[in-house]
């Protein structure tokens, strides 16, 4: 099937009419009658190079516009299966993940950054998957609904700042708003992921709440519990170094049950490495078929308009070269 990609093109076939044209006066032609021949005259200027090369110009012209108009050939329609996931992330921006007790590649950083880091990189290959973002604190805050445009999820991602939304964890509210980003999709394989480094001490749902709304709307949750087990910290005042564990606040016990119960499950993320390896296990995720869609492949036709356009705009300005010089 032939088409036009940018068909409002062609009405610049009527710009030579507004071109104003300069009438001549008409000259008495002598005529020249010899024995056996035809008359010389005015029926020669009919077809003088001048008339000839106007009407190629013309054509030219009709030429260029019909290659602008982008003239394609469609051809026939071929089935696509798009496939991917329907994936809200939730993260965790309460005050303790300022704490420095990741390390990653030979460094210690906090976990905020970390979290930003990795997380990014993981949200980058999710080509395919419709991804939303919640950032929570003192309560739970949508700040990108569920889109394919994942550059933009990730962008959201990196300018989010800590303390943002306050400095305690609603882990139970970030479940119940992406129950209800969920609820209005009609198929939908419901995956949610959440990360955080404490225990539910904020919001108006508590965990038990939200879990039973996850498992009835069938939202499945994979959690990831962030923070080192143990780190060094110094003493002052001539007090020796002592070990501490950053992470007593954790509550594996509650983020392990709203995995198990919602079919997900827990990961324990307690350097930068152990959180690169959950991202590559989470890409295993199996995908929901989306349906079908038509896609029909075009062909690009502009190019031969475009070239017969050429080919008669070089043989104008031969002809006109060639009349100067007679």
């Amino acid at each position: 099937m032939l088409t036009l990609a940018w068909p409002m093109m062609l009405a610049a076939l009527l710009l030579p009419l507004l071109i104003p044209v300069k009438r001549q006066k008409a000259r008495p032609v002598t005529a020249l009658k010899l024995p056996g021949t035809l008359a010389i005259g005015a029926s020669t200027l009919e077809h003088s190079p001048r008339s000839i090369g106007k009407w190629l110009a013309l054509v030219a012209w009709a030429l260029l516009v019909i290659a602008s108009a982008r003239p394609q050939w469609l051809g026939d329609p071929v089935p696509l299966q798009k496939e991917g996931r329907d994936l809200m992330i939730a993260a965790d921006l309460s005050g303790s993940m300022q704490i420095e007790d990741m390390e990653y590649q030979g460094k210690l950083v906090d976990r905020f950054t970390m979290m930003q880091h990795l997380l990014g990189d993981f949200i980058r290959r999710r080509d395919g998957d419709r991804l939303g973002l919640i950032l929570f604190a003192d309560g739970a805050y949508l700040q990108a609904p569920l889109t394919f445009d994942r550059y933009t999820v990730k962008r959201y991602l990196d300018e989010s700042v800590l303390g943002l939304v306050g400095q305690q964890t609603a882990i139970g509210d970030a479940i119940a708003l992406s129950v209800k980003r969920f609820a209005g999709l009609e198929q939908s394989n419901r995956v949610l992921l959440l990360l955080t480094d404490g225990s539910n001490n904020a919001g108006q749902f508590d965990v038990t709440q939200a879990r039973d709304l996850a498992r009835q709307a069938g939202v499945r949750i994979y959690t990831i519990g962030i923070g080192a087990e143990s780190m060094t910290r110094s003493g002052w005042l001539g007090v020796q170094s002592r070990q501490v564990n950053p992470s007593r606040d954790l509550n594996e016990e509650v983020l392990r049950d709203l995995a198990d119960a919602t079919g997900g499950r827990y990961f324990r993320a307690r350097s930068g490495d152990e959180m690169a390896q959950i991202y590559q296990a989470l890409d295993q995720l199996e995908p929901v078929s989306r349906g079908e869609a038509l896609w029909r492949p075009r062909t690009e036709l502009y190019h031969w308009p475009l070239a017969s356009a050429l080919g008669l705009l070089t043989l104008t300005l031969l002809l006109n070269r060639r009349q100067r010089h007679v």
